[in-house]
């Protein structure tokens, strides 16, 4: 896997982020849950001491805890600065500043290159990306896909969307994407038409609006099962 870690931006979520993210309620925490390019987020480990079964993927386990924690260090007040002069793009209701933001995303990298190692050992965090997924079929009851789908409009096409979906489709009984912007902050261009094939195909598929705020407009979902 060709992948090269200076090109990769390793923000991560916390467990927190993702109940409100995605809607997760006390019955979705019983349940085999994949994050799907869940890179530093602290999620899988928070989730993990709670009794959840979470297993992550992304590219990015292929790199040690340690450089991925050195490339945040690198990034993370560059994007903090990018945030800062973009005042109008963003609501500050769960995160309260640029600098609470800051502070949460390393609070969620500690916590991840805490749990790392072990995790890699348990088979948590596991070498993996869309569009095709090394799980045997309906492995998992909901596969979580957080910032990456819809938010790349720009990076990928159409068809790698349709394909990453359906291929999430096929390892879970529920797919949840967040969010549906991208990252110029307008609706994704392939979301009308991805609603449009797979309820043609014959799932049952849903906008739902979410708690949780940070780019502005970004408050919602996208839920097939």
């Amino acid at each position: 896997m060709a992948m090269k870690l200076e090109k990769v931006v390793p923000f991560g979520r916390s467990l927190d982020e993702y109940v409100q993210i995605f809607n997760l309620n006390q019955s979705d925490f019983n349940k085999r849950i994949l994050g799907v390019g869940d890179g530093p987020a602290s999620f899988n480990a928070e989730a993990t001491k709670i009794g959840m079964n979470v297993t992550s993927i992304d590219p990015i386990y292929q790199f040690s805890g340690d450089l991925i924690q050195k490339r945040f260090n690198e990034v993370v007040d560059n994007i903090i600065d990018q945030v800062k002069a973009s005042p109008n793009d963003w609501i500050w209701s769960y995160h309260k500043s640029p600098e609470d933001l800051k502070y949460n995303r390393i609070a969620a990298i500690n916590k991840f290159a805490s749990d790392y190692e072990r995790g890699k050992i348990e088979q948590r965090y596991l070498i993996g990306e869309l569009p095709q997924l090394d799980f045997k079929d309906k492995e998992f009851d909901i596969a979580l896909c957080s910032h990456f789908l819809f938010l790349y409009s720009e990076h990928h096409d159409y068809q790698f969307h349709f394909d990453s979906i359906q291929e999430m489709l096929r390892v879970s009984q529920q797919v949840r994407i967040f969010p549906l912007l991208t990252l110029m902050l307008q609706r994704s261009p392939y979301l009308d038409r991805i609603i449009q094939e797979f309820r043609k195909l014959g799932y049952t598929v849903s906008i739902i609006r979410v708690e949780y705020e940070l780019q502005k407009g970004g408050n919602e979902m996208l839920l097939i099962s």
